[in-house]
């Protein structure tokens, strides 16, 4: 572990400045990028938040001003702003040589938008900015008009879920609950979870700048979120958090008068059990109650399922759909271990108190990047499970800084942590 731990923080303090980007082109403001020659120039959604949260941790300890940084990791948000009008529409991503306007489609309510974690983002830069809220208070309306874009054209009011519109540029790319499936269908536990910590992040900002009666109406929202999430996404059977699809025929009596009148469903969606790696986000979120957390622990530590050498595989090896395999454009998830994935898991651990566990997936998390740099001169974007070696795109950084934050953890420090 020492020499793992040695390799990487000798790394990450000489690299850490290649995720810092200048404004210029469409960017009206610096920001951070993965750090990858793949991702060069892109401004990205969740990963300008948990490269953030690893960026702190780094300043901490490199022994640099904690706002060092603070020109880059505000502009993230204040650049998605930019390109927000008031129907709330933020583009997931933007490239520096883009045309204005080029990130918005045509109909912004049927595609995919800029994931719940702006609030979650600009919170935590509060949180760690001396509750500075000041910077943020003329823009607040365009993160309004964005959670209320969700709120009002993303969920699925029958189950009080989130829905992704389609399957594209969705975070966990080829996930199969959504991938290749009908638009509209996937009410995933990925995107639920992130929109219950969102809704947290709002209520929160809300009461920084005074607003507190707004903030009450996004705490209701996340109360009823999470309510849905344990009574949908739950699987007693199994003690998992699954995908929904809500992908089922209306009750149309008219339409079908004789073959399903005399008992039409009374269920509003349909779970699917397929082993993703989202629901250890049901912990990381604080959605899932003791016993539940209790019974999605015990599918972590299953060899035959996510536990494995690298961490946590992001699909099950149980599933026909598992592959492991170098792609982009999706980037796989189907298996393969990636640093996110590892590090959201760990958090959840931590915070329900299995800390033996937690102490297991922060060693092989270590072991896996750690033996990537003294190897291979830097880190990769996801790995083979059993192996531990590399699979695709040398110079990824981004949320691989993240081990940083779990080395804090294991050796007792105080640890930087998202919002």
């Amino acid at each position: 572990m020492k020499e793992y731990i040695d390799a990487l923080r000798k790394y990450i303090s000489k690299d850490y400045r290649e995720m810092y980007r200048e404004k210029g082109g469409v960017f009206p403001y610096g920001f951070l990028t993965p750090g990858s020659p793949s991702y060069g120039d892109v401004l990205w959604d969740w990963d300008s938040y948990f490269a953030d949260v690893a960026l702190k941790q780094i300043l901490i300890d490199v022994g640099a001003d904690l706002d060092e940084a603070g020109v880059y990791e505000k502009g993230c948000i204040l650049n998605f702003f930019s390109f927000t009008d008031g129907d709330g529409y933020m583009p997931i991503s933007v490239s520096r040589t883009s045309s204005p306007g080029e990130w918005r489609p045509k109909n912004i309510y049927k595609e995919n938008m800029h994931k719940p974690i702006l609030a979650q983002h600009t919170a935590f830069l509060v949180r760690y900015g001396n509750e500075d809220i000041e910077w943020l208070r003329h823009d607040f309306r365009q993160l309004q008009y964005h959670i209320n874009n969700y709120i009002n054209h993303h969920k699925h009011k029958p189950t009080g879920l989130y829905y992704w519109q389609t399957d594209k540029m969705i975070g966990v790319d080829n996930d199969p609950c959504t991938f290749y499936r009908p638009n509209g269908s996937s009410a995933s536990i990925y995107l639920n979870c992130l929109m219950v910590k969102e809704l947290e992040a709002m209520n929160y900002l809300c009461e920084k700048l005074g607003i507190s009666e707004a903030g009450s109406i996004y705490q209701e929202e996340k109360d009823c979120l999470i309510k849905a999430i344990r009574e949908h996404c739950y699987d007693e059977r199994d003690g998992f958090f699954y995908n929904v699809d809500i992908n089922l025929r209306k009750i149309d009596f008219e339409e079908d008068p004789m073959y399903h009148r005399g008992m039409p469903r009374h269920w509003d969606c349909l779970i699917q059990r397929i082993d993703v790696w989202s629901g250890f986000m049901a912990l990381w979120s604080g959605v899932a109650t003791k016993e539940q957390a209790a019974r999605v622990v015990q599918r972590y530590r299953d060899p035959k399922s996510f536990n494995c050498r690298g961490g946590i595989r992001t699909l099950s090896p149980q599933e026909k759909m598992y592959r492991i395999s170098a792609s982009n454009n999706p980037s796989c998830w189907l298996g393969p271990v990636w640093g996110i994935s590892n590090y959201m898991t760990f958090r959840g651990l931590v915070e329900y108190g299995y800390l033996e566990e937690a102490r297991e997936l922060c060693e092989k998390t270590i072991t896996l990047f750690g033996h990537d740099v003294i190897k291979y001169g830097g880190m990769h974007e996801y790995y083979s499970p059993d192996s531990g070696e590399p699979i695709l795109n040398f110079g990824f950084q981004n949320w691989n800084m993240l081990v940083l934050n779990m080395i804090y953890w294991y050796e007792g420090k105080e640890v930087v942590k998202e919002f």
